[in-house]
């Protein structure tokens, strides 16, 4: 999958994949998904009609509700293939990424590609930016 970054990078980029998934009855957390973010991070994902750019709650709020109302179901996303480069205090990764699930009762497949930014908080590590671009 690529090189590996220090454990706790590797934590936070494996918590981040895992609180999309809603398979066997999980239950997605917005508040976990809260802690993984620094307060004014941005999340964008780029498309062919442009970009669309949220906060942490813009972005986290919808998600989860799809995922708890039954809009998406049997979900999950994960890193195919990830690069991380870390300085001191600050850290980038770049994630390719494979997600599949059931969409308004529909097969949902897919992949891209995603580029997360942290910072060095204390002994962890927090979002700075998500970008990404689905195929």
């Amino acid at each position: 999958m690529g090189e590996r970054a220090e454990p706790a990078i590797e934590a936070l980029i494996a918590d981040f994949y895992a609180a999309f998934d809603n398979r066997e009855g999980r239950q997605p957390s917005a508040e976990a998904l809260r802690a993984m973010f620094d307060e004014t991070a941005t999340i964008t994902r780029v498309g062919p009609n442009g970009a669309d750019t949220w906060t942490p709650e813009a972005f986290i709020s919808p998600r989860v509700a799809m995922l708890t109302d039954g809009t998406l179901t049997d979900f999950h996303e994960w890193e195919a293939g990830a690069h991380t480069r870390t300085l001191a205090n600050i850290a980038s990764r770049w994630s390719r990424y494979e997600k599949s699930g059931v969409l308004n009762g529909a097969d949902y497949r897919g992949g891209g590609q995603k580029f997360i930014q942290m910072r060095r908080a204390g002994e962890g590590w927090l979002i700075t930016s998500v970008l990404w671009e689905d195929d």
